[in-house]
């Protein structure tokens, strides 16, 4: 399975200069946030793969005009052909917006996805938008990263989290990968192409939810 990952920045490759064929090959596609919703719309129409979604801090016209053929996974365990995906969007509170949470806020969302986690078996991908505390985070209180995110981690271990909210502009060393226990954490700001052949892709991936 080749999964893009789109997050903050829209992407010049597959936005302003797109050329057909571009999206060949493309499997499925995560979206971190923070993006328009008509570049999400255009990525699912054009690469005729799923594209999953979940909120960015700033995504807030998506209540009134939400991205068109994609699939909001916040607060859902999704499994995409054997990929077991659980969605929770948003950033740390920091000026009382729409998708701000505080860190009790975010822990109660994980302690509510218990159920789903124990039907699924647990979780390969975690797609947020704010990385966990420490991790590809910074200091500013907007883009500080979740502590909640290490108890989900440290119980089901999944492959992957893969976030966005912090541009890999914001510093000129910064890292695009870390490692957290059994966990890769991926910041998937702009565009990225994870490659995960134990997963097989057979045409248009249908996702079933628990």
């Amino acid at each position: 399975m080749k999964i893009l990952v789109v997050s903050d920045e829209e992407s010049k490759y597959y936005w302003d200069y797109y050329r057909p064929g571009r999206l060949d090959g493309i499997d499925l596609i995560l979206s971190c946030g923070d993006l328009k919703a008509d570049y999400l719309t255009f990525l699912a129409t054009m690469g005729h793969a799923p594209l999953l979604y979940v909120h960015g801090n700033h995504d807030v016209g998506y209540a009134r005009r939400p991205p068109e053929g994609c699939v909001c996974v916040e607060d859902r365990v999704l499994n995409m052909a054997g990929l077991r995906i659980l969605g929770l969007g948003g950033s740390p509170l920091y000026n009382g917006g729409a998708h701000q949470y505080t860190e009790k806020q975010m822990q109660r969302r994980i302690n509510r996805l218990r159920w789903k986690l124990y039907r699924a078996g647990g979780v390969d991908l975690v797609l947020t938008h704010a990385p966990p505390r420490g991790y590809g985070d910074a200091d500013d209180l907007a883009h500080r990263g979740f502590e909640a995110f290490f108890s989900l981690l440290d119980k089901y271990k999944p492959r992957y989290l893969i976030h966005g909210h912090v541009h890999m502009s914001y510093g000129v060393n910064l890292p695009r990968i870390h490692q957290y226990g059994e966990t890769t954490l991926l910041n998937g700001c702009e565009r990225y192409i994870l490659d995960l052949p134990e997963y097989e892709a057979s045409g248009f991936l249908i996702p079933s939810e628990w």
